[in-house]
Formats: structure tokens, sequence, C-alpha cells
């Protein structure tokens, strides 16, 4: 820790997986924006891609930030967040499935990972055990991204079979919502202060 900093609060180096599964499942923005990567459904193989370029892209914009390496202003961060929601849903009136998203999904999940770092920040890491703290975090994050999509992916898959939401866009109806959210945060955040 520099000079002046508080001390974080004592907590074991394993209750970060806990406090990552826990951003997750709170984190609203973050679920949306999930959510919007694979409403529009398409093969396994190409929902797969998506969520780990997803993963690649926090993962290292999470390290860069937490170890100090690059730490963009949360007033510009938390607003891109907000704006890469938006360009999902809007996105999603234009592809037929995931195939090839992964190439937006990596740096969109560059941007969110200093969102993660953010929260991280405010929780405090233990000194000397920053480096398994950030993983355990991090795992935590991916457990319950994984989670939410084990729950979310089946409901999509069984809407698709159902005629009414295939007959009136269901997913395109689910897209627009996303875009209102992502607009409405963004104009939150950046008005918001």
């Amino acid at each position: 820790m520099e000079g002046g900093e508080a001390e974080p609060p004592a907590r074991p180096v394993s209750a970060y997986f806990e406090l990552g599964v826990e951003h997750i499942l709170i984190g609203t923005d973050h679920l949306v924006f999930l959510l919007g990567l694979v409403v529009v459904g398409g093969r396994l193989r190409s929902l797969v891609a998506v969520i780990t370029a997803f993963t690649l892209g926090h993962s290292l914009s999470l390290a860069l930030a937490t170890l100090g390496i690059w730490t963009p202003s949360g007033a510009w961060v938390e607003p891109a967040i907000a704006l890469s929601i938006a360009y999902v849903g809007v996105e999603n009136f234009f592809v037929p499935d995931a195939a090839g998203r992964w190439r937006i999904t990596l740096p969109f999940g560059f941007v969110h990972g200093f969102g993660f770092a953010g929260v991280l920040a405010e929780l405090g890491l233990p000194a000397g055990e920053v480096g398994p703290a950030l993983l355990l975090f991090n795992l935590g994050v991916e457990a319950g991204q994984l989670a939410v999509l084990a729950l979310v992916l089946p409901v999509l898959l069984l809407l698709g079979r159902w005629e009414p939401y295939r007959r009136y866009r269901g997913a395109k109806w689910i897209s627009g919502a996303i875009v209102l959210a992502g607009l409405w945060w963004f104009f939150e955040r950046v008005l918001g202060g």
C-alpha cells in the first residue's frame, strides 16, 4: 500500500473468489451485457468464443489496473461500459447469431475489466497476496458469469423454439431493451458525475 492509504479490511485471500462471484451477480450492467451477447443465439462454439474473448479482455485489463500498470479514470470507464452495452443491443438488430462476435467482445471485455478493477480497488487487496487475491477474484467473476449463462442459455434455447417468440422477434425486443438500458446508464454516468 502507498503511504496515506487506509489498510484494506482484513479478509482471507480465499474470500476474493466469493467477492468476484458476488460482483457479477449484483452487477446488473455486466449481466445485461452478457445477455446482449448471447440473446442472438448461435452455435455453442460461437457462444463459447464470445465469452472466452470477453474473459481474456477483462482479465488482462483487471490485471493491468490492479497491478498499477494502467488505471484509466472511472469517469471514462463507466460511461464506456454503458456504451458497450448499448452497442451490443444495436448490433443484435444486424447480426443473425454470435458467429464472429468474439472480435468485438475482446476489446469490450478489456473495458469491462477496468470496471471490475475499480470494484477490487474499493475492496482493497491484502498486502503481500495481491496475485492470489487477483486470481481468485477473477476466477469468481468467471464462475459467476458461467453460472448465469448456465441458467440463461437453456431459457433462450427454449424461447427460440417457441413460435410466438420467433414470430414477434423476441430477441429484437430484448435487444431494444438492452439498448435503452445502456443509453440510460451512459447518461446517468455522464451527467451524474
